[in-house]
């Protein structure tokens, strides 16, 4: 069964503490709950001092950065991000998150399918 369409405003979604990062928040804005979907749309929020340790996912990510600055480490290369900035991080490519200038938020869509999270090194 097909589920309807969803309007929401983003702030009525709750976010969820990211276990394996500093600070950081996540958002899950359009994705299983809305039915089976070919992606999922999600928001991280990252405050001062915040960030993601060294890390791999069986997906890529598509990403835009909304607000805040980060350094945002892509296999062996550092990058400095800023508003309006996209990235693709490539399936298996291990990235991590430092926030220069908090809040640090981006938008990030990952294929809807099972993804597993391997750290690499602690924040």
């Amino acid at each position: 069964m097909t589920k309807p369409a969803t309007v929401r405003p983003a702030s009525a979604v709750p976010a969820k503490v990211v276990g394996a990062g500093k600070a950081t928040t996540m958002q899950v804005l359009v994705g299983p709950e809305q039915g089976e979907t070919t992606f999922a749309l999600r928001r991280f929020s990252m405050e001062a001092g915040g960030g993601m340790p060294l890390h791999t996912n069986l997906v890529e990510h598509q990403q835009y950065v909304l607000r805040g600055r980060a350094h945002i480490r892509i296999g062996d290369k550092v990058h400095e991000v800023k508003p309006d900035d996209t990235l693709f991080i490539p399936a298996g490519a291990p990235h991590s998150y430092d926030v220069l200038e908090a809040p640090f938020e981006f938008i990030c869509v990952v294929p809807s399918t099972e993804d597993k999270v391997t750290v690499l090194e602690d924040c």
